[in-house]
């Protein structure tokens, strides 16, 4: 694990979603829910409560449901390294409209604070670029003010492997109401007159 991560998470991601506007964002298991959630609660944020790495299928299957939306997936190393092959379909499909944002801190927070293979030398975004992704690697402030715009503007398919410290996140959680989150934001991205 690199001793020069030194950019904090939270604020990180609060950079990240500040200008977010009518994007729409698919948060992963846990840490990312909380991350997302303590910036600010979104209607147009789908909080995955299960499904173990499974938000960047989400956030495709989304994407390519909406092509004129901007998505954004917000997710952990854990749970990216548990559905890596989803980046192989990604980089067939590269839908222009989606964005990944990996939160690599190195661990499997989810399960007692693990070591991850990405603190072993797995590398994301090697990953990605190998299936056809374009990714960067973020692990300083001025990587992460010159990639904020890019998250929004750039073609994608991108990955944004984000680096940061090996502390778990601080939990603020959402509601755990599967069916709610659903409808919230079905009735966000479609209106009020959607067939729920």
């Amino acid at each position: 694990m690199s001793a020069s991560r030194t950019l904090d998470r939270r604020a990180s991601v609060a950079q990240l979603l500040r200008h977010r506007g009518e994007s729409l964002l698919v948060s992963g298991l846990g840490g990312p829910t909380s991350d997302a959630y303590g910036v600010g609660d979104h209607p147009l944020t789908f909080y995955l409560w299960g499904a173990m790495g499974g938000a960047a299928m989400v956030g495709l299957g989304i994407a390519l449901a909406q092509p004129t939306r901007r998505v954004i997936v917000l997710t952990g190393d854990g749970e990216m390294l548990m559905g890596m092959g989803s980046l192989a379909t990604i980089g067939v499909k590269k839908p222009a409209n989606l964005a990944i944002v990996v939160i690599d801190n190195g661990l499997y927070a989810e399960t007692g604070l693990q070591e991850a293979h990405t603190a072993r030398g797995v590398d994301l975004a090697a990953v990605a670029r190998a299936c056809g992704v374009t990714a960067e690697v973020v692990e300083t402030q001025a990587q992460l003010d010159a990639v904020e715009p890019r998250l929004y503007s750039a073609p994608g398919p991108l990955l944004v492997n984000l680096k940061v410290p090996s502390v778990a996140s601080i939990l603020e959680l959402p509601a755990r109401d599967g069916p709610y989150l659903r409808s919230r934001f079905r009735t966000a991205l479609l209106g009020p007159d959607c067939h729920l």
